[in-house]
């Protein structure tokens, strides 16, 4: 299969957006007018993260379907399926990750970064994770993001690793250990996913929280790298909210390309 090129960004860009694209009733009035629950979020929100491809594969039909739904500008990150991640654990992978690539490239030029979400079990093996991320780069020459959950995974070791195969570390909230609060690996992609504290996927952020979120985006902001936040709090619908106010504290550069 011929490998997957995607162009990176010539400017810094804010993406701010949530796993999955459901809108709560609470937020019905900032996602108004007609279209599907996808239209209404891309005319609010700059990106979004499909984690739906976890679980189950999706047609290349339903990926370009989504392309075609929202305005220029607009990414999509793709979660790897647990095939590839949690039941082969990153070993035998080359069929699952063919069939994966083949069916999200069809985002076309939508198509963001690829999360490669580690379950926590999963301790670092270098040999692993080097074939595993050979295979992936000699495929896919896009953005790639890795979220580690295991301790042997935050070392300078494994970012100096990862850098070499220019895969970003996620900064995850809450951080399985200390170090996962800030990115690593591969600086040329920032990519914080917050799960929700204290109660992961449940907890909202509070108004501070938010705002040291932005002071960190504002900070790290630099030419030719794309900064994104994820909100991941999704069981209680605290997830739109978060990223609503996070993207009026911030410029959104996405709108120049529209």
């Amino acid at each position: 299969m011929p490998r997957l090129e995607v162009n990176t960004p010539t400017t810094p860009t804010f993406r701010i957006g949530t796993a999955g694209w459901s809108i709560p009733k609470t937020c019905a009035s900032a996602f108004g007018g007609e279209g599907t629950y996808l239209q209404r979020y891309a005319r609010v929100l700059p990106a979004v993260e499909i984690d739906t491809s976890f679980y189950r594969p999706h047609k290349p039909a339903t990926y370009a379907r989504w392309a075609a739904s929202v305005p220029p500008g607009f990414r999509f990150a793709v979660k790897l399926p647990r095939e590839i991640t949690h039941i082969r654990r990153l070993v035998g992978i080359e069929e699952a990750l063919g069939r994966f690539l083949e069916e999200a490239q069809a985002l076309g030029g939508a198509l963001g970064p690829l999360l490669v979400q580690l379950p926590p079990s999963l301790g670092f093996d270098s040999t692993v994770a080097a074939g595993f991320f050979g295979s992936l780069r000699a495929r896919f020459g896009g953005l790639v993001v890795c979220e580690p959950r295991h301790a042997s995974w935050f070392t300078d070791a494994v970012d100096a690793l990862l850098s070499d195969v220019q895969v970003a570390r996620a900064a995850a909230d809450p951080p399985p250990v200390p170090r996962a609060v800030m990115p690593g690996g591969w600086p040329g992609l920032i990519y914080r996913r917050l799960h929700g504290s204290p109660q992961m996927y449940h907890s909202a952020y509070g108004p501070d929280a938010v705002a040291a979120v932005a002071r960190q985006m504002q900070e790290t902001a630099v030419p030719d790298r794309e900064d994104w936040c994820i909100f991941d709090n999704t069981a209680l619908g605290e997830a739109t909210p978060n990223a609503l106010d996070l993207l009026h504290r911030l410029p959104i550069m996405w709108e120049t390309q529209r």
